[in-house]
């Protein structure tokens, strides 16, 4: 009995685990020596355990890391500006708005006013001709006795065009009801090839009489008035004239540029959406109906204007 003594004091001992000189820790817990803030790199920390520090709190919300609305900024020149058509141009001695820079956000001009009539049915280019045209329609035109073309012998023309967002718009214009299927024609070949215009509206007598603001950039024929500079009926008192994309395409005459905020566009060499080319398909849609561009011209230019006789 008294050899077996030891033995039973040291199986007492291992079973107390006095012989290891340390308790083992459970996997993951950090041992007694560790402070909270000691490496998450440890090679005996496996995974979180209970007595381990709480996570840290979550941050405050904050502007810069809430979830954001997607910013979409519209590019420059695409969305018009509130004074658009507001800011009166004191008069010259002439009568026309003094000619002044043109305002950046008009340099690379492509935006779209609302359409001026209700959208046409169906999709793609569609047209609409009434002839001749109805009683109220000539009534808010300019046209009146006097004028060079009789009431009964102009045309309602409405029709789609591309606008300035690629999307489909519908417009209105006054034509001679000889040329009616021809203008159709032009600009069926203007939607397929993409060819923006802003707006398309026919010429009041309010617009006539309002004071130049000189940012106006309506597509329009039939206007009861005579050649600027002159007594003599323009071709579009006949119904016989086309104005595109005025702004892109000024009209210009020594120090006279029309409208009058739009001097960048005289630069002709810098190409921008809505404006006329020689070789482009405005030029070639009028020639194919056998009118005349006024971009062409020697003594000033019209590079908005195309007409049946070329004047």
């Amino acid at each position: 009995m008294r050899r077996s003594l030891p033995g039973l004091l040291l199986a007492a001992c291992l079973l107390a685990g006095c012989g290891t000189g340390q308790t083992a820790a459970p996997s993951g817990t950090p041992s007694g020596t560790r402070s909270p803030s000691a490496p998450a790199t440890s090679p005996t920390k496996t995974s979180p355990a209970p007595t381990s520090a709480a996570p840290p709190a979550p941050s405050a919300p904050s502007t810069t890391t809430a979830p954001a609305t997607p910013s979409h900024e519209p590019a420059p020149g695409t969305t018009p500006p509130a004074w658009l058509g507001k800011r009166v141009l004191p008069r010259t001695a002439d009568g026309f708005g003094e000619v002044r820079p043109t305002p950046a956000v008009m340099r690379v001009r492509r935006w779209n006013t609302p359409d001026t009539v209700a959208p046409l049915p169906g999709t793609g280019f569609t047209a609409r001709v009434v002839s001749p045209a109805p009683a109220d329609v000539i009534a808010r035109s300019t046209w009146r006795p006097g004028c060079p073309v009789g009431k009964q012998d102009l045309a309602w023309v409405r029709m789609a065009y591309r606008g300035f967002d690629g999307a489909r718009h519908s417009g209105e214009m006054l034509v001679n009801a000889s040329v009616a299927d021809d203008v159709v024609g032009v600009f069926r070949r203007l939607y397929r090839a993409r060819f923006p215009i802003e707006s398309m509206g026919i010429t009041t007598k309010a617009d006539q009489d309002a004071p130049p603001t000189g940012d106006g950039n309506v597509t329009g024929a039939f206007a009861c008035r005579p050649v600027r500079g002159s007594t003599t009926f323009s071709q579009h008192a006949y119904g016989l004239a086309i104005d595109l994309d005025p702004f892109q395409n000024p009209y210009h005459r020594g120090d006279l540029v029309l409208p009058e905020l739009a001097s960048s566009y005289l630069d002709r060499g810098w190409v921008r959406p809505g404006m006329i080319t020689p070789d482009g398909p405005a030029v070639r849609a009028f020639a194919a109906i056998g009118w005349g561009w006024g971009g062409t011209w020697s003594s000033l230019k019209d590079f908005q204007h195309f007409s049946q006789n070329g004047r």
